[in-house]
């Protein structure tokens, strides 16, 4: 299964990287994971410099309040495209502003409005997210419970800690995993890495079962249409061989017969000796 990991704000995808690899890699070992940078350069300071180094990106940009947004319809073109050239991918991952775009597009493609022609999304890991507050887009992507398994990271210490109880209200049966740090992708104890591992595990054995229903159906409509054919070539064989003794009961004076036969294929000039008796 394909992941899409988008970053926090002016940080980076390779930094978004090092921050999940302090989690236990069998939590995602068996999932691709891609982490691209944001569309646009940092505009002002990053939070982790000396700590990382740059370049360092940003998705789009607002105001203090986070009820304006520039380059918001840019990003999300961006992503799309990415998605779907660079897809399909079962589901997403977010830091951040990372998480906030992520659970964006989700209720955006439930309700047909990005992605019409990509397969739905199954999963979703958000850390530190939280909902736009423009109602114009609060209105279309929480619009209904999104449908999609998701598991939400909520610091204690986080600034973004209300936001993120909002978020996770957006989601259908959502699973919170409550740690005491900050606005930072957590280190996890022993419990918290047994119910993530837990969680893509449960998804894994969902994907595994529903590629062997696939499979058997497809299996199965494959000797239906052998069966059907050759029952249908079994059919047009005995309607052939009927008319072709028809043909032959009435016998020429010369023992020949001229008769045009229907087959499988069209009409056919049939020219037959025949005797009284005629083997086919």
């Amino acid at each position: 299964m394909k992941i899409l990991c988008l970053h926090g704000f002016r940080t980076s995808g390779s930094f978004l990287h090092k921050q999940i690899s302090k989690w236990d890699p069998s939590i995602f070992g068996q999932f691709q994971m891609e982490f691209p940078d944001g569309m646009f350069p940092a505009g002002g300071k990053s939070d982790i410099e000396g700590i990382f180094p740059p370049p360092y990106f940003e998705w789009f940009q607002f105001n203090k309040e986070f009820t304006e947004y520039t380059n918001l319809e840019e990003c999300i073109a961006y992503l799309c495209e990415y998605i779907t050239t660079k897809g399909p991918f079962d589901g997403l991952l977010g830091f951040s502003q990372g998480a906030t775009l992520s659970a964006l597009l989700l209720g955006y493609q439930a309700q047909g409005k990005v992605l019409k022609e990509h397969p739905p999304m199954k999963l979703f890991v958000s850390i530190s997210g939280s909902k736009f507050r423009d109602p114009s887009i609060c209105d279309v992507a929480y619009k209904d419970p999104i449908k999609v398994r998701s598991v939400h990271f909520i610091g204690a210490k986080d600034w973004l800690r209300l936001p993120s109880e909002d978020l996770a209200t957006a989601f259908d049966n959502p699973l919170i995993i409550r740690h005491p740090q900050g606005h930072t992708v957590p280190r996890l104890d022993e419990a918290a890495t047994e119910q993530l591992r837990s969680w893509t595990t449960e998804i894994l054995f969902h994907q595994s079962n529903n590629a062997s229903v696939n499979k058997h159906n497809l299996d199965n409509g494959e000797v239906k249409a052998e069966e059907a054919q050759m029952e249908n070539g079994e059919v047009k064989a005995e309607e052939h061989k009927g008319k072709v003794e028809e043909a032959c009961k009435t016998q020429k004076p010369e023992g020949v017969i001229e008769k045009k036969m229907e087959n499988g294929d069209g009409w056919l000039e049939a020219t037959q000796a025949c005797s009284n008796q005629v083997g086919i």
